[in-house]
């Protein structure tokens, strides 16, 4: 079956078939034609009857065709683009079903304007809609064998007008085009056509027709077709340009600049023909538009996503926003309607400075067309203010499957609150960074962080006698049962009493786990969510049913690691992350958008304490080596799950919180651990969190230092009674606060210390007592029993 644009393009000459069938169409476009004449004169006639003269039978008939003319049309704003803007007011992306923008009639170059009435409608402010004159011509034209069109520009506006409301509602496939028309269509275009004349002035209706028509190569409207053909605006269009604009509108397809130039020049030059002809242009200026050349600029305009160059995946990620929320309609057509047809102006908060160095950074630490096939994802929010200001990763935005091809967003999760895809990819295994959230706790209860913690006790069998009161708990470290083994940490050099300060920096898991021996897991849990974390899977609160889960065996997004971070660094105040700061409509109408709800959810002295202790995660703790210019008023903590599969870097100022990871997003096999590995012509024997994941977060914090909009201030100090040196924690046998008055440990029965024979044996440290020399820059790789197969999660062993 021929195509719509080859059955209009076959009405330009005669049949190639014999004589009788041509005289057949010849005879049937004489008896449309007739019948049209004898349509419009009845129409003509009752126009012109005088007001209050009694009106025949015929006028009378007449009058009442008229009445009904206004219910035909519904002239509704055509299909436009939408722009999706930085937060600077810079094109991130444009959107759209129909490359269109809506101009005034102003804002279009004259040449235009009077190009396209001179040769598609030269009598148009001078009949009212149907030119009876031009139908004459048009019979006359056919009785001697050639083909002359009849349809004014008011017409024309009309069938269009018609065209696009089937194409919104998604009926394209019953638009009809010339012979495709029946006496019954033509009859009522020429009703709608009376009936807008009625309606619209002259000007505006030449204006939705410039607006609406195809230009062809997908663009609609003349705004459009000047900047594709021309790299120019309508109000700038030359006279030759223009008139080259205005030919093509009679059939894109054979006029095609691109394709067709030499078609375009003879077209654009009979234009100019008719506009001297008709006074529009002098002698003077047609001689000199006759002879210049085409001259195209052709400006292809980027459409969707894919064609958002640094930030294709957060500009996914606002489309999903605007697709899922129902202020932009009631069903997801609605919405898929106003986003690619509203000529919606949508104003994101991404910073595209520093969104450049975050995709570079993304981009540097692994090649999407790397074998090894890993990820990195880089996502930053304003604490105070929830904004999303960075949202960067190293793979390819394409459906396509090629090597480095996703589609999948690694600083989202699956979905949103309401169960609406963001197609996220659902977050990673937290690791350690998830340990800061279990000592906001231990200060939120009421202990010190300068308390000592036996990081030496490494057993806890089935039945230990945890708390929660809002679940159970399984899970257990013990060589008795099988495939279990003893908590391990990271290094064979810290099992030993430390405070809880120093077993947070330096990552210590067996001290975490003392420091949780105290505490409600219902509380840590609802600590971890008021900071903003949650599973990435499901959106429900962090599971803590499972010991293992305290260094951070399940899925947390990206971004809601650094708006969790960012509650800390605001000291407490929780923000939501926002990604759009204004919707507003091709009209001016505006929508409204989802605020970032921020309050308090934890309290200042906690979230001070917090600061304060990941301080010296960048100053002598696992984070040691991370290359960020200015320590001072910067905080942060490093994360790496098991065989080294996924590495963490988050941590923020006053002013960015910064959430950065790398790691293997295709699976969690023995192919997809990171151990023995080169990257960029660097072997890692183990990759850590400090490593690449800290490489591009300090790149970034670095790049947003320099920026006054994201100067870092001090953190507010913890209170004194947070830094006071209280008794040693003894598990099961005291719970040790500022203020107590102290006690004589008894040994413990239920969590025995497991003797290292391979473990020099340590000082007990005092409160304040530090490392006198930063850990080496590669950690040495996990002990056999943590990366044996057991039925068990396994633990986040990691700094």
């Amino acid at each position: 079956m021929a195509t719509r644009s080859a059955k209009r393009s076959g009405l330009a000459g005669r049949s190639a078939r014999g004589g009788a069938a041509a005289n057949g169409s010849t005879l049937s476009q004489l008896g449309r034609l007739f019948l049209v004449c004898g349509v419009v004169g009845v129409i003509v006639a009752a126009l012109l009857i005088p007001a209050g003269v009694l009106a025949t039978g015929a006028v009378g008939s007449a009058d009442d065709f008229l009445s009904e003319v206004p219910k035909g049309l519904d002239v509704q704003p055509p299909a436009q683009a939408t722009t999706l803007l930085a937060s600077d007011g810079t094109t991130l992306a444009t959107l759209y079903a129909q490359d269109r923008k809506v101009v005034d009639l102003d804002n279009m170059s004259p040449f235009i304007r009077d190009g396209v009435v001179a040769i598609e409608d030269s009598r148009f402010y001078e009949h009212g809609g149907v030119d009876l004159t031009g139908i004459m011509r048009a019979l006359v034209a056919t009785l001697n064998g050639s083909r002359q069109g009849a349809s004014t520009i008011t017409q024309q506006y009309v069938n269009n007008v018609l065209i696009e409301e089937l194409v919104a509602d998604g009926k394209s496939d019953e638009a009809k085009l010339g012979v495709e028309k029946t006496m019954a269509d033509k009859v009522k275009e020429i009703q709608l056509a009376i009936g807008l004349e009625k309606q619209m002035s002259k000007d505006d209706i030449l204006a939705g027709y410039l607006n609406l028509i195809y230009f062809g190569n997908g663009a609609y409207g003349v705004e459009a077709a000047a900047k594709l053909y021309f790299n120019t605006s309508a109000k700038d269009l030359t006279l030759p340009q223009a008139a080259a604009l205005a030919g093509v509108v009679n059939r894109p397809a054979y006029y095609d600049p691109i394709t067709q130039p030499e078609n375009v020049v003879n077209r654009r030059n009979d234009v100019l023909s008719k506009m001297l002809s008709q006074t529009k242009i002098s002698q003077a200026e047609y001689d000199a538009a006759i002879k210049t050349p085409l001259d195209l600029h052709v400006t292809e305009s980027a459409q969707g996503c894919a064609a958002a160059a640094n930030a294709p995946y957060f500009c996914d990620y606002v489309q999903q926003l605007i697709l899922n929320d129902t202020a932009f309609g009631a069903t997801v057509e609605e919405r898929t309607k106003i986003l690619y047809q509203g000529g919606l102006t949508i104003q994101t908060t991404l910073d595209p400075a520093l969104q450049k160095v975050a995709q570079e950074q993304a981009a540097a630490t692994m090649s999407a067309t790397d074998p090894l096939q890993r990820g990195a994802s880089i996502v930053s929010v304003e604490p105070g203010t929830g904004k999303v200001l960075t949202m960067a990763q190293n793979t390819v935005y394409d459906p396509a499957t090629a090597p480095g091809n996703y589609m999948g967003n690694f600083a989202l999760p699956v979905n949103d609150t309401n169960g609406e895809t963001l197609h996220g990819a659902g977050g990673f295994q937290a690791g350690s960074t998830f340990k800061p959230f279990i000592f906001a706790e231990w200060l939120n209860s009421g202990h010190s962080m300068m308390t000592t913690i036996d990081g030496s006790v490494r057993r806890y069998p089935s039945g230990y006698d945890w708390q929660n009161s809002c679940g159970n708990i399984t899970g257990e470290y013990d060589p008795a049962v099988a495939g279990s083994f003893l908590l391990p940490n990271d290094d064979p050099d810290h099992y030993y009493p430390m405070s809880a300060y120093e077993g947070l920096y330096n990552s210590i898991n067996t001290v975490t786990f003392q420091t949780a021996t105290t505490l409600d897991f219902c509380n840590i849990q609802k600590m971890a969510t008021a900071a903003g974390v949650k599973d990435g899977l499901t959106n429900k609160p962090y599971d803590l049913s499972n010991i293992a889960n305290l260094i951070g065996t399940q899925n947390v997004a990206p971004i809601d690691m650094a708006t969790a971070f960012a509650t800390f660094a605001s000291g407490g105040i929780r923000c939501n992350p926002i990604a759009i700061s204004s919707v507003v409509d091709a009209a001016g109408t505006k929508y409204p958008v989802p605020g970032a709800d921020c309050q308090r959810t934890i309290s200042e002295d906690v979230a001070a304490g917090v600061t304060h202790a990941l301080q010296s995660v960048l100053t002598r703790g696992s984070g040691w080596n991370i290359g960020l210019t200015d320590k001072t008023n910067a905080f942060a903590k490093t994360g790496t799950t098991d065989g080294n599969i996924d590495t963490w870097t988050v941590g923020a100022t006053s002013g960015i919180a910064t959430a950065s990871w790398f790691g293997s997003y295709k699976g969690n096999g023995p192919e997809w651990v990171n151990q023995d590995i080169t990257v960029n012509g660097k072997y890692y024997a183990g990759v850590d969190g400090a490593d690449l994941a800290g490489g591009q977060w300090a790149a970034v914090m670095n790049a947003a230092a320099s920026n006054p909009n994201y100067v870092a201030t001090p953190f507010t100090q913890p209170p004194a009674s947070m830094l006071q040196p209280t008794a040693a924690l003894v598990a099961g046998f005291n719970d040790p606060k500022p203020g107590d008055a102290p006690v004589v440990a008894e040994p413990q029965k239920t969590t025995p210390t497991e003797p290292q024979e391979t473990t020099p044996q340590q000082p007990t440290q005092g409160a304040t007592a530090e490392p006198t020399a930063p850990a080496t820059t590669e950690a040495p790789q996990p002990t056999p029993e943590a990366t044996l197969p057991n039925t068990k999660p396994e633990p986040s062993n990691k700094p």
